[in-house]
């Protein structure tokens, strides 16, 4: 065997291992990015793109948002990366506390008579009250405690017709209620430690709500059943707040599908980073493109 084809082989070797060492260093940073991503998406701040036009006029559909998940305690994920499968999550403790007013992201309970939502989704309402606040709206004016509630800064009504207090909207939260989304209440927001009094009369409307809190709930023989026993009362697990959409017409909200458990809040957004018309295909840039809203880029949600 000549000299020659042995450094040959040799070469061939180091360049093979040379390879290697490039995929496997690749791969080892892929990892870090990856994994800094994860933590600064799951604990500090994440992207939301805005799918619905219930929170305009102060959040338009085509808005892409920062939302800061530190404030209210991040989480781990909460579902499979790049993907709706959800897993096992531990929520970090808050360093701010949720207030009226706030804009909140939060993980959607389910619609009205669901006990879990079909899909994990997230949802973006503004938050207008409190656990243990007593919540009503008057002619589309919104009451907390008794005292008026201030109309947000781009509120917006789509049309001026007011649904009078004896009209009952049938898609209405709770089941049964004699509410609409313009006369609503009065309605306590319920309050971990809160005792519910129950009655047959009151069962489809505390039903989901019980369910949604990780019990069996039945009626059976005139006789309402928890977990297998009988019960005339139940207390209350967790805080809750009320979410609704600025734009009041326009939004499946709290008063459409119930209240907003607090540990699902997963944050608040900041700013408004990017916003275009979404209805226009990505892959139709020449039309696309001039659709881009320059004035809302930088501007702060409150």
């Amino acid at each position: 065997m000549s000299s020659k084809h042995v450094k040959s082989e040799k070469e061939n070797k180091a360049t093979h291992q040379s390879w290697q060492e490039k995929i496997k260093a690749g791969l080892k940073e892929f990892a870090i990015v990856f994994g800094a991503f994860l933590v600064l998406n799951s604990f500090v701040v994440a992207s939301f793109e805005v799918p619905t036009g219930s929170m305009e006029n102060e959040i338009m559909t085509g808005d892409f948002l920062l939302v800061n998940k530190f404030i209210f305690g991040g989480t781990t994920p909460r579902t499979v990366p790049f993907t709706n499968i959800e897993v096992p999550a531990f929520k970090l403790p808050s360093f701010w506390n949720v207030e009226r007013g706030d804009v909140i992201v939060f993980m959607f309970p389910g619609y009205r008579e669901e006990s879990k939502p079909a899909e994990f989704a997230y949802y973006l309402k503004r938050c207008i009250a409190m656990p243990g606040d007593t919540l009503q709206i008057i002619n589309r004016v919104v009451y907390v405690n008794g005292e008026q509630s201030s109309f947000p800064r781009n509120m917006k009504f789509n049309t001026t017709f007011i649904k009078p207090p004896n009209y009952t909207e049938p898609r209405i939260f709770p089941v049964g209620a004699p509410y609409n989304e313009d006369n609503y209440g009065p309605i306590r927001i319920p309050k971990k430690g809160d005792i519910i009094s129950l009655t047959i009369d009151d069962f489809l409307k505390w039903n989901t709500f019980i369910k949604r809190e990780g019990h069996t709930i039945d009626l059976r023989n005139g006789q309402i059943l928890i977990d297998g026993k009988q019960a005339d009362s139940y207390q209350v697990q967790r805080d809750y707040v009320f979410g609704m959409g600025d734009n009041r017409d326009n939004s499946l909200d709290s008063r459409f599908w119930g209240f907003i458990p607090m540990e699902s809040i997963v944050g608040t957004p900041l700013i408004v980073y990017w916003s275009w018309n979404p209805d226009i295909s990505l892959f139709d840039l020449a039309n696309k493109l001039p659709t881009i809203r320059w004035g809302r880029l930088g501007t702060l949600v409150k």
